[in-house]
């Protein structure tokens, strides 16, 4: 019995190639393709893969839009994006969505197909060159959470003004407090998260997703 595949990118020859390499062996079926996002949502309706491999970088809906949105309705099937980004960011943002496999387009089929079988039987399979990184990486945010945590409800308030270029004097407006209390709860701040100045703040907040919700 052979693995259905459904395959989602918006290159032509891309999907060709992929069709090609995976039914080879007839191990596995590809039952569906799709050229960006939407067109992919569309076909979901009516085609159930085991397997759904997503590009990232799509027209009308981009893969991670795609992964979110498949997340949130919970989706049976497995989703693996096979991407070009080795940049630890897209595979960070995957992985907090929710997904099943993580592959570089570099891979050759062998590899693919053995994610593709990892997957169905309900494991992940993550890129193994990229996996020391991740690991780095997931370490490295515990600590930062670690130092969010230490903040009052207050200084997570008065870093998110500062991040997005408030001076003391209108953090205290906004907040109705005293400029010399902003001061004293900066100061706090910078000791909890380990920065020196305004603008290492600013980059700690912005990469703790802390100051979207301005």
């Amino acid at each position: 019995m052979s693995a259905k595949v459904v395959i989602v990118d918006d290159h032509s020859m891309v999907r060709e190639g992929l069709k090609q390499l995976l039914e080879l062996e007839g191990d596995v079926q590809v039952i569906g393709e799709a050229s960006d996002g939407l067109e992919c949502l569309k076909l979901l309706e009516t085609t159930v893969p085991q397997v759904l491999l997503l590009d990232i970088n799509m027209p009308n809906m981009n893969g991670l839009e795609v992964l979110e949105r498949l997340k949130e309705e919970n989706v049976d099937f497995k989703i693996i994006i096979l991407t070009v980004h080795d940049e630890i960011e897209f595979l960070l943002k995957a992985v907090d969505i929710g997904i099943n496999g993580y592959l570089l387009k570099e891979s050759d089929s062998s590899e693919l197909k053995k994610a593709i079988f990892h997957v169905i039987n309900g494991e992940t399979y993550i890129q193994p060159s990229m996996i020391p990184l991740l690991n780095s990486k997931m370490v490295q945010r515990d600590h930062e959470k670690v130092k969010i945590d230490l903040l009052t409800k207050r200084e997570l308030e008065v870093l998110k003004l500062l991040s997005v270029g408030l001076y003391n004097k209108e953090i205290g407006k906004k907040l109705e407090i005293s400029e010399r209390t902003v001061k004293n709860h900066i100061s706090s701040i910078f000791k909890k998260i380990e920065v020196t100045d305004r603008t290492q703040a600013a980059v700690f907040a912005i990469k703790n997703n802390l100051i979207n919700v301005f």
